[in-house]
């Protein structure tokens, strides 16, 4: 049985004060790994550590420009160290990146118990035209040694299903959504999760920040859609163990037994024109050649 133990950590930032988010984030995280031995990753919501604070709440002026850190550097550096500390996979949220072409990303990293950057997710689909961040131009997965295959997206870039879909096609099983929404489309974010699961067989981990800085409801669904858990809006923590051979299981005999998408695909995807992508078509992707049953 491959298992992943996770922990999602429905929490808030310090408002503008970037060391006590650090401080609050390295506290939470250490205190997670003391109460629950057996968890292996850790998420956090979209933002945690560049301090956001509520939407309609004061905010200095240049913040974004202000929390923007290098990747790697100082605050990565921290990341590491307490990654190797804890024997923990951590994706720490996203971060305001300073990138060397001399724009800022909103960037998601995963980071190994060993205190190394496995994969650095730069947000595709930024929310515009609110969020001023430049967006990012490709998708990113990561393997978990003894688990799984796991992708990454932030918050908005689940309201289009090219997200999910590519990442699924590059052999995620999971994948891990720092959110950070504060506005009543969160229950379309939901739909969309379990959308986005159920359309590809994946679990998603879609975590949100808690009240005030978002309007929380975190949940876990798994490959068939079902929501395993769901968080209320305040502080919470969901834990979980998430069987990836589940993933396994319902691409080979369908979700409810029934709905095998992947097989189709690769039945006749590459013989279906998609006008909207220049008449492109479905390439079958390595793990899923020869499924076709």
């Amino acid at each position: 049985m491959r298992t992943l133990a996770v922990a999602a950590l429905q929490t808030t930032p310090v408002p503008h004060d970037l060391e006590a988010s650090w401080q609050r984030f390295a506290s939470q995280v250490r205190a997670t790994r003391d109460h629950f031995p057996h968890v292996q990753l850790v998420v956090v919501p979209e933002l945690l550590l560049a301090a956001e604070g509520p939407l309609l709440g004061p905010a200095p002026d240049g913040w974004m420009e202000h929390a923007a850190v290098t990747i790697p550097g100082p605050l990565t550096d921290r990341i590491c160290s307490l990654a190797t500390e804890t024997g923990l996979w951590l994706v720490p949220g996203s971060l305001y990146e300073r990138a060397e072409d001399g724009h800022l990303y909103n960037t998601a990293l995963a980071v190994s118990p060993e205190g190394e950057i496995v994969a650095r997710y730069r947000k595709v689909f930024p929310w515009q035209p609110y969020e001023k961040t430049t967006p990012g131009d490709e998708f990113t997965v990561f393997d978990i040694p003894g688990a799984g295959r796991a992708g990454l997206a932030i918050c908005y870039d689940g309201s289009f299903p090219e997200t999910v879909r590519q990442l699924a096609w590059m052999g995620a099983e999971i994948i891990i959504q720092p959110t950070l929404t504060p506005t009543r489309d969160r229950e379309m974010e939901l739909i969309c999760a379990r959308a986005n699961a159920w359309t590809n067989q994946v679990y998603v981990i879609n975590v949100n920040a808690a009240d005030p800085a978002g309007v929380g409801t975190s949940a876990v669904v798994d490959p068939e859609g079902i929501v395993r858990q769901q968080a209320g809006p305040g502080e919470e923590i969901l834990v979980d163990v998430l069987d990836l051979d589940t993933v396994t299981r319902v691409r080979r005999y369908g979700s409810a037994g029934i709905n095998r998408p992947w097989s189709q695909l690769a039945r006749y995807g590459e013989s279906v024109e998609l006008p909207m992508y220049g008449g492109a078509t479905f390439h079958t992707p390595d793990w899923l050649k020869g499924k076709t049953a």
